[in-house]
């Protein structure tokens, strides 16, 4: 008798992202994408002929594993620069095919059957279904739901023999919230004599509003010496289709990283690391960020001022919550679907973030968008 096939999944909870479902009902019914985070304009010129002119120059052979050495130095410099944190290029810094290949790396090195990582929910879809299969225990605590923030006596009780790892992100995807220096001393705090990992995801570092410096994990001594930081390239410079970023962690947990990262990618993206390099020499290029995307975000809130939904304004990244619980009690998978297919606008339900669906009546809109773009976008949410 033929044996029939079968597969014993190691995500058998996991389906289609709700980015993919959403953005395949805003094409499906030519509705305004405001749903899926990615940015709706042009990348820079010069940064394009960079790419171009690296690529003319014969740099489109294998990079070295670690990165280009040059693209590694000039990171190296920024870390100081920012954080007073100082990463050797050689034995600290990796450059990866963008930020979740570096979080999955990570989970992958690090942690083991059995092991639980504390995380934050709402959390970025990626981390749980990373720990879960590599055999870990993903333990999540959600975030106080007024304002976002953690709830740190919760995270100290939730501390057990068995926790390997605590899995943080500022600026915070999908709330815009951002870690104060109280957060920063309380982790430090927390994980201290512990030998617990703090993977911390960092990809909004540079795009960040109303004069808030980002506190980063790299910018306290302690934490650095326990810590593994992703970046992200592609959200940086609006070039999230490049998949770029890295990863910064102390030479004994690089060691471990890198051991996973050359047999999952080996190298990324070789002239358009030679071109970043060069880019990034002229810290201008970083500093604008927020003020430009800071105007995209008094711009749109602007528009819907007179609107019926409820916000605070974002204070990090380029996604901004509105809460609908003045306008309907309906639940927010269903309502951000018929809102797609009936108002021609595609947003994020907050809910898919939560293990437990928690729907406190919230969508998620990114406004990285063409200002013209989030005219029609607002027109539509102030007639709702």
């Amino acid at each position: 008798m033929m044996k029939t096939n079968q597969t014993q999944s190691k995500l058998p909870n996991v389906g289609t992202t709700i980015f993919t479902t959403m953005s395949g009902l805003a094409n499906q019914h030519n509705a305004i994408n405001l749903s899926q985070g990615f940015p709706g304009f042009s990348i820079s010129e010069e940064l394009i002929a960079l790419v171009s002119k690296y690529m003319t120059q014969g740099k489109n052979q294998y990079a070295p594993m670690a990165g280009v050495q040059e693209l590694r130095e000039e990171i190296s410099a920024l870390q100081r620069e920012f954080y007073a944190a100082d990463y050797s290029p050689n034995s600290e810094i990796t450059i990866t095919a963008g930020a979740t290949q570096g979080i999955y790396t990570t989970i992958s090195a690090l942690v083991h059957p059995g092991d639980e990582v504390i995380m934050f929910s709402p959390a970025y879809d990626c981390y749980g279904p990373a720990v879960e299969v590599n055999g870990g225990k993903s333990v999540f605590i959600e975030l106080n739901s007024e304002d976002y923030s953690i709830p740190w006596e919760e995270v100290r009780n939730s501390i057990t023999e068995k926790t390997k790892m605590i899995l943080v992100n500022s600026p915070h995807n999908p709330t815009g919230a951002v870690w104060t220096a109280e957060d920063l001393e309380k982790l430090e705090e927390l994980v201290a004599g512990t030998g617990i990992i703090v993977l911390s995801d960092e990809v909004y570092a540079h795009i960040i509003y109303d004069g808030v410096k980002h506190v980063s994990v790299a910018s306290s001594q302690k934490l650095r010496e326990q810590s593994v930081i992703v970046h992200s390239f592609g959200k940086t410079f609006h070039a999230t289709g490049w998949k770029m970023g890295y990863v910064l962690a102390p030479e004994y947990l690089m060691t471990e990283f890198r051991k996973v990262h050359q047999y999952l990618v080996f190298s990324v993206n070789t002239p358009v690391q030679y071109a970043l390099a060069e880019y990034i020499q002229n810290r201008n290029n970083i500093h604008e960020l927020s003020g430009f995307y800071q105007e995209k975000r008094d711009y749109f809130l602007d528009l819907i001022k007179e609107s019926r939904f409820e916000f605070t304004p974002a204070s990090g990244s380029y996604f901004q919550l509105l809460s609908y619980k003045n306008i309907t009690d309906e639940n927010d998978v269903e309502l951000a679907k018929k809102w797609t297919i009936e108002k021609g606008i595609a947003s994020v339900p907050i809910s898919v973030f939560y293990p437990k669906l928690t729907d406190n009546k919230v969508l998620r809109f990114c406004f990285a968008k063409e200002n013209d773009v989030l005219e029609k976008a607002a027109e539509i949410l102030c007639k709702i």
